[in-house]
């Protein structure tokens, strides 16, 4: 079925009539939610917003976890032709109220105790708000309910009252305000329509070809414009949704809903990698070279792999001893994964897909739908974020920006028209802020973002992205960032996967404190192993000449990311100025 809205994807999400449609932890087990119990509460949901007085073109922000109640409220808001406005749950209640304020919300969910009592304790600055629904939560308090008492307030609602609501909706109309992460200041919130995300939607699923039937396992926030707009596919393929209980039950939960499908960012991924190394290292012996084997032979067999061509005796014994155990980690039915909201490293890529488990990288913003480029099945090119979805153009700038047109690119900054001219041009081109090129079988290639390419004091430019990657690659390297802007040289800083390094130092006899292990000799001198390696496959200017072992990992309550996990560059140049500059003073009598 062609649709048009979100509303017509509602209805078609009611036709599928599945009694999975919605799975969840309930007492320790995942229980199933029907189509028809789903929709019922959305209706229920939708006259009690009706009842407190929301109208098309109003905000009904949401702050919470994956779970039923987002959909929930997401397709209830959408019903009424009010705009939906997703909080990431882990904000800070100043970076939450900040969205609730600028978006005008008239009505405010939020999930759990803590971000409730954090959200009411900043409720002056959310003048706008006039409910707060409290989701798993104790109401109590002036405007503020619990989310099942507020839901009995809708019952009455009829067939006709509810399908006239969802008929009155347009392409053109406001759907969403999702708010930009704010590498560089405050988050913008971006406009984009029911037209936007529904042409977003149906070039997509095209690309991926899921199958109805196929379960789906939900554990990127679905405040990320990726993991939303996967599950409206979801939704409209008929797959089952299963809500992780949180990232870090994911592994639990692969097991336990043995998934077809899921997307995540890339350090899942690399997680995933680094694990796989550290157990066949931790067994040893034959172990541990079988695997080192299988992997290798998984490498030499990439282009059977990619064409999904019948594979050869070294590689069918690989997969028994070993890239089967693999697969089955990701419960036994796993048939694809996609990646997004960062590049995917090569050598990751090329473990997987090797490995069997295919994963297809794809690229977008927030500001498209998001999704601009995905490779898909039997058209993947590793290295690359694959070919354009139907319906966008794509042209490289003077400059090497990539610049993006369609039905897809919002409709601007939510009441920022400044900024929007800023990013969309007279002749309806997107700047994304990314540098890259298109190879001559049309499959994208991105090299770094504008705003981050080094400019070294000899005038040279580095894109710091792709050094990173290289570092990260490494199973003893969780974090990298490059630095050296104006500088002489390049530096970075790096925080050790303390989930690996921790058995390994074990092994050598050294323990202590995470500021004891990146102090330790031994342990500088693997980090230093990995930096060289790293600098062997570049030009001189751009090559490590120094760097500093962090002893945590950058974070959003920390300030260095942002709720996308993308790194503030300027919040880590400030925030660890005294270490820069003195790697520099060190360093810079060997210049």
């Amino acid at each position: 079925m062609t649709i048009r809205t979100l509303s017509e994807l509602f209805e078609t999400v009611v036709r599928h009539d599945k009694p999975d449609c919605l799975l969840h932890k309930v007492g320790g087990r995942y229980e199933p939610i029907s189509t028809r119990d789903f929709a019922a509460r959305v209706r229920r949901l939708a006259k009690a917003l009706e009842r407190a007085g929301v109208r098309p073109g109003d905000r009904v922000a949401q702050m919470a976890e994956n779970g039923p109640h987002w959909a929930l409220v997401d397709f209830a808001s959408l019903a009424l032709g009010a705009v939906h406005v997703p909080i990431y749950p882990t904000l800070l209640p100043d970076g939450a109220a900040y969205v609730a304020r600028d978006s005008g919300a008239r009505v405010l969910f939020v999930q759990g105790e803590e971000r409730l009592a954090g959200m009411l304790a900043v409720r002056d600055q959310m003048p706008a708000v006039e409910r707060v629904i409290a989701i798993g939560a104790r109401g109590g308090g002036a405007g503020v309910e619990e989310f099942e008492a507020f839901l009995t307030t809708g019952e009455a609602v009829t067939d006709e009252e509810f399908s006239a609501w969802l008929r009155r909706a347009r392409p053109e109309d406001l759907a969403t305000l999702i708010y930009t992460s704010g590498t560089t200041g405050d988050p913008k919130g971006v406009m984009l329509t029911h037209g936007n995300l529904v042409s977003n939607i149906l070039a997509s699923a095209a690309a991926l070809a899921l199958e109805p039937g196929w379960t789906a396992l939900s554990f990127l926030p679905l405040a990320h414009s990726f993991e939303r707009t996967v599950s409206y596919i979801y939704f409209y393929i008929g797959i089952s949704i299963a809500y992780a209980e949180s990232v870090a039950t994911v592994a639990q939960n692969l097991q336990e809903v043995r998934p077809h499908v899921f997307v995540s960012v890339p350090r899942v991924y690399e997680k995933v990698m680094a694990r796989a190394y550290e157990n066949a290292r931790a067994a040893g012996g034959v172990k541990h070279a079988i695997f080192h084997w299988a992997v290798r032979v998984g490498r030499a067999n990439l282009d059977n792999r990619l064409a999904e061509r019948p594979s050869g005796f070294k590689l069918r014994l690989a997969d028994k001893l070993v890239f089967s155990k693999i697969r089955e980690r990701l419960g036994g039915r796993f048939q694809l994964a996609a990646s997004g909201g960062a590049p995917l490293a090569r050598d990751v890529a090329e473990f997987f897909w090797g490995a069997g488990v295919r994963i297809f990288e794809g690229y977008g913003l927030t500001e498209t739908s998001p999704v601009l480029t995905v490779n898909r099945q039997r058209r993947v090119r590793l290295g690359t974020v694959g070919p354009t979805v139907e319906g966008v153009e794509l042209r490289i700038a003077e400059d090497g920006e990539i610049l993006a047109r369609g039905p897809n690119i919002m409709k601007g900054y939510f009441g920022k028209p400044d900024a929007t001219a800023e990013v969309i041009d007279r002749e309806g081109w997107f700047h994304t802020g990314d540098i890259g090129h298109v190879d001559g079988d049309g499959f994208v290639v991105i090299t770094d973002r504008k705003k981050e390419l080094i400019v070294n004091a000899y005038g040279k430019n580095i894109a710091p992205a792709p050094i990173e990657n290289s570092l990260k690659a490494s199973r003893w390297i969780s974090q990298a960032v490059v630095v050296g802007d104006r500088r002489q040289f390049l530096s970075a800083l790096l925080v050790p996967d303390f989930e690996a390094l921790v058995p390994w130092a074990a092994g050598q006899g050294i323990q202590g404190s995470s500021q004891e292990l990146v102090a330790h000799a031994a342990v500088r001198a693997l980090i230093a192993a990995e930096v060289a390696k790293t600098n062997e496959h570049l030009a001189r200017y751009e090559q490590i000449r120094s760097w500093e072992l962090l002893p945590a990992e950058f974070t959003l309550e920390g300030g260095e990311l942002t709720p996308t996990m993308k790194v503030k560059r300027r919040v880590i140049n400030t925030k660890y100025k005294s270490v820069l500059d003195r790697l520099y003073a060190e360093a810079g009598a060997d210049v």
